[in-house]
């Protein structure tokens, strides 16, 4: 098996409440981290991890209406940490993209909710889509409720009903002309609708 140099955080992007910002912090010591949270002024903290080699990595959390909001980027080569931020972008519902860099490759992983959407082998310089979900059931379960098309063409099929039968209550007036071209575009629209 390949052995991974760094782990790349080029998009992330975690909401947490107060307590899930402890529960964060949490999840780095119980990795048996080195790391220091720091309050500022401001209400904003900051999580500093120590990496190998005493590099210090630094996730800033703002306070935005009543959550700590953590944006930005990151590259992390401690196995340990990688594993910590992995399982808490997948806890928090986080998302982000990943770029796990190996010698000669690179994996990028896009993670939405928490969870791997995608997964793109990038190698000399070209990509490959390895995984990709999709989600067939709730698309299949959207379009089985979805029934706008249906409820329209009922209506149409009603409203033509009743232009007939006004037509035919109507006889020997002059309202024909103007019926016969609404019953005409409700034709024609429902021709559209069932195609």
């Amino acid at each position: 098996m390949a052995q991974r140099l760094a782990t790349e955080y080029v998009k992330t992007c975690l909401q947490l409440t107060e307590d899930e910002l402890q529960q964060f912090v949490s999840m780095f010591v119980s990795e048996q981290a080195t790391l220091q949270v720091k309050v500022l002024d401001n209400g904003n903290q900051e999580v500093v991890l120590q990496d190998d080699g005493g590099q210090e990595i630094v996730l800033p959390f703002e306070w935005v209406s009543g959550r700590y909001v953590c944006e930005g980027s990151c590259t992390i080569t401690n196995h340990r940490l990688v594993n910590a931020m992995r399982k808490a972008v997948n806890h928090f519902k986080g998302s982000a993209v990943v770029k796990r860099i190996y010698t000669g490759y690179t994996m990028i992983y896009h993670y939405e909710q928490g969870a791997v959407r995608k997964i793109i082998e990038q190698k000399n310089g070209r990509e490959q889509t390895v995984y990709e979900y999709k989600d067939t059931i709730g698309m299949l379960e959207r379009m089985f409720r979805s029934r706008d098309v249906e409820l329209e063409i009922e209506r149409t099929y009603n409203q033509i009903n009743q232009l007939l039968d006004l037509r035919n209550d109507l006889k020997g007036m002059n309202l024909n002309h103007h019926i016969d071209e609404r019953l005409q575009r409700l034709t024609q629209k429902l021709f559209a609708l069932e195609a």
